[in-house]
């Protein structure tokens, strides 16, 4: 028997995505972002608003780097969530991290996170029904470590998902199935 609950951000998992930008003097602007998703192979939609400071970077620069946190930086990826780039001007200083300019786009590429989609800014959507952030996937680049086979290797790879029931996060691991074969057996 299934119970009402308060509703919340009740999809489950959430990416923990972190958003990584220069801002106008050049420093990086990192923030963690879990209302993101993929419009298409190389499309990217940031549910954001333009209160963040990352969104003006996104703006005023025209680039931006998604990438995806993992279990190993959990702690890392969590202050750049609580911490406003508005209000810390040098968040990034403070996390340990480092970073290199992407060759494609006017945004960092944090070495530490294992996965980073370069993305060139494509528009923004406002207003009540808006998307928010919208971008062109122009390169994608991943940490040798987590490669098996020339592949992701997901278990390697630790990413990590927010829990918004009770504001945990997760690791995403574990195999369970088959893609496109298991639902097969019930046709």
């Amino acid at each position: 028997m299934k119970k009402q609950i308060t509703t919340t951000e009740a999809i489950f998992p959430m990416p923990v995505l972190m958003i990584a930008t220069f801002n106008e003097d050049g420093t990086v602007d990192v923030m963690n972002a879990a209302w993101g998703t993929m419009l298409s192979r190389d499309m990217v939609a940031l549910n954001l608003s333009e209160l963040h400071k990352t969104v003006e970077n996104i703006k005023a620069r025209k680039g931006f780097v998604v990438q995806v946190a993992d279990a190993k930086h959990v702690a890392e990826a969590d202050y750049f969530g609580i911490v406003s780039g508005n209000d810390a001007k040098d968040k990034f200083a403070k996390s340990g991290m480092t970073f290199t300019k992407s060759e494609r786009v006017d945004a960092p590429v944090i070495n530490e996170f294992p996965i980073a989609l370069e993305c060139e800014f494509v528009e923004y959507q406002g207003g009540d029904k808006g998307i928010g952030v919208i971008g062109k996937v122009v390169a994608t680049t991943v940490n040798e470590e987590i490669l098996k086979d020339g592949k992701v290797d997901i278990d390697l790879l630790g990413a990590i998902a927010f829990d918004p029931y009770t504001h945990g996060y997760y690791k995403v691991s574990g195999r369970v199935g088959e893609a496109f074969k298991d639902g097969a057996k019930l046709r």
